[in-house]
C-alpha cells in the first residue's frame, strides 16, 4: 500500500470514529441530519429523500439525496465524511437496477415511486412471531400432503380407440 492510501485510510478512520455510517445504496430513502449554524447557535435539521447516486471513493466519497419540497424537486450532495453531517438513517430500502437514478428527475407522482426491497432471509430474520407463522404454514402443508397421500386415487377410465380408417388405394 502506498503512502497516500495509508494517509487517506487514517483520515477516514478518524472522521468516521465519531459517528455510525450505515450501509446504503441508490434507491434507499434516507434521513440525513445536518448541523446548521445560525450565528452562534447550531441546530440539527433533517433532510429526508431518496439517494439517487453515490460517487467518489475513500475520503472523497459523496452521495446525492433528492426530495420533493412544495412540488419542486430539490437535490443535495453530501460528502460522506463531512463534519456537518450529524447522522444518517436508512428509512427504507429501494429495489433498483441502476447505480445512478437520474431518471427520477423527469418523473412526477406515482411513476417516481421506488418499490421497497424485500429481504427474504431465513426464519431467524423473521423474529419469533414470523418464525411461528412460518412453522404453522409448513405444518399445514405437510398435513394436507399426508391427507392427499392417504386417499386412494381413482383411475380415469381409458377411452376406447377409434377404429383406424382404411387408406385410399394409390393409383
Amino acid at each position: 500500500m502506498n503512502v497516500l492510501k495509508e494517509i487517506e485510510a487514517e483520515q477516514v478512520a478518524k472522521l468516521a470514529a465519531g459517528k455510525e455510517i450505515p450501509e446504503f445504496a441508490p434507491g434507499d430513502t434516507l434521513v440525513v441530519n445536518v448541523k446548521i449554524v445560525e450565528g452562534e447557535r447550531t441546530r440539527v435539521q433533517a433532510y429526508e429523500g431518496v439517494c439517487i447516486g453515490r460517487a467518489g471513493g475513500g475520503i472523497n466519497e459523496n452521495f446525492t439525496v433528492r426530495k420533493i419540497s412544495y412540488g419542486e424537486g430539490v437535490e443535495r450532495v453530501f460528502p460522506l465524511y463531512a463534519p456537518m453531517i450529524d447522522s444518517i438513517t436508512v428509512v427504507r430500502r429501494g429495489k433498483v437496477r441502476r447505480a445512478k437514478l437520474y431518471y427520477l428527475r423527469g418523473l412526477r407522482g406515482k411513476s417516481a415511486r421506488i418499490v421497497e426491497r424485500q429481504d427474504h432471509a431465513g426464519e431467524e430474520a423473521l423474529g419469533s412471531e414470523g418464525a411461528a407463522r412460518q412453522a404453522a404454514k409448513t405444518a399445514s402443508k405437510k398435513a394436507a400432503k399426508a391427507e392427499g397421500d392417504a386417499k386412494p386415487k381413482a383411475k380415469a377410465a381409458a377411452k376406447p380407440k377409434a377404429p383406424a380408417k382404411p387408406k385410399a388405394a394409390a393409383k
